[in-house]
């Protein structure tokens, strides 16, 4: 994928896989896109609950961190210890970053930090990415589920197409549906609508509105979607593929896999934390903002009295 072999620098690779996407139906760079996109990354930054210096500006921190995967944490003559955006340079024995390259105009005659000598390297995930490969997934597969629901509302108010000989009785037609869709307890029309055999002189095309209504079957899509990706980041959920009363077995089987994905992301960040406090001094800290073990041994408690 990246070329001829190892090693790889890891700014470059995040590039590469960041810019590979699902072969799918195409929905990127659309309102409805950026909107799922919006609200997913922001779901993802609310799972962790935050301790940092009042100086810092929680909103570049998170953004960079979730979008980037990783931020650099140094101490400058301007601004003291502060976090910023950085690329990676160089490797170690282990192929683990050397450098942190960090372009930013107002930081004057900053030279590129030994990573764990003169900076911290907080990282989300072992591999150095963020997680905008995850949200794009999911934003893309729920933005294509919503226009399914705006397209098939739609068809669903058209049940009725007619068919006239010629223009006039088109305009017959109009005026008669008119009067139907008023509401007037009667309706007439002209004989001439009718042909010599005394039929009608016009074809229509009635839509099987039921048959053909499957939004709710989508929004119900929609629901499990959003909770394949809330088991992702770690958000504890009901598995919403099975319809039937769930049992305290297959809460605590969702509750591992809700809690094991996350975790890894967790132990990377608090391990960078105690790291920035040993280096710097700073008070940095993350841990759950709710506990998904602890809120699922609540559901399973619940679901457990109900069999019982």
């Amino acid at each position: 994928m990246f070329g001829s072999g190892a090693p790889y620098l890891y700014d470059h690779a995040n590039r590469v896989i960041s810019a590979n996407r699902p072969g799918t139906v195409h929905t990127q760079n659309t309102a409805l896109y950026q909107f799922f996109r919006r609200y997913l990354l922001q779901k993802a930054i609310s799972v962790f609950k935050w301790k940092m210096p009042n100086t810092w500006s929680r909103d570049y921190f998170l953004y960079v961190l979730y979008c980037w995967g990783v931020v650099a944490i140094i101490e400058t003559r301007e601004f003291g210890v502060i976090p910023q955006g950085c690329g990676l340079q160089g490797y170690n024995v282990f192929y683990q970053p050397r450098k942190a390259i960090i372009a930013n105009p107002l930081l004057k005659g900053l030279r590129d930090p030994i990573i764990g000598q003169d900076c911290v390297l907080l990282k989300l995930q072992p591999d150095f990415g963020g997680i905008m490969d995850l949200v794009n997934y999911y934003a893309e597969e729920l933005a294509l589920c919503s226009e399914s629901v705006s397209v098939n509302l739609l068809n669903s108010k058209m049940s009725y197409v007619f068919a006239a000989a010629n223009k006039a009785g088109a305009e017959s037609l109009k005026a008669l549906y008119d009067s139907y869709a008023s509401g007037q307890p009667a309706v007439f029309y002209d004989k001439n609508l009718l042909g010599d055999d005394g039929k009608l002189a016009w074809e229509m095309f009635s839509q099987n509105v039921g048959e053909n209504y499957i939004a709710d079957k989508v929004l119900s899509d929609m629901r499990k979607i959003e909770a394949m990706y809330d088991t992702d980041i770690g958000i504890p959920n009901a598995n919403t593929d099975k319809r039937e009363r769930l049992v305290t077995d297959e809460v605590n089987a969702n509750n591992v896999e809700t809690y094991s994905k996350c975790a890894l992301w967790l132990e990377s960040l608090q391990q960078g934390c105690e790291e920035v406090k040993a280096m710097f001094g700073v008070d940095l800290s993350v841990d759950w903002r709710v506990n998904p073990v602890e809120q699922e041994i609540t559901r399973a408690e619940e679901v457990a009295a109900d069999e019982s």
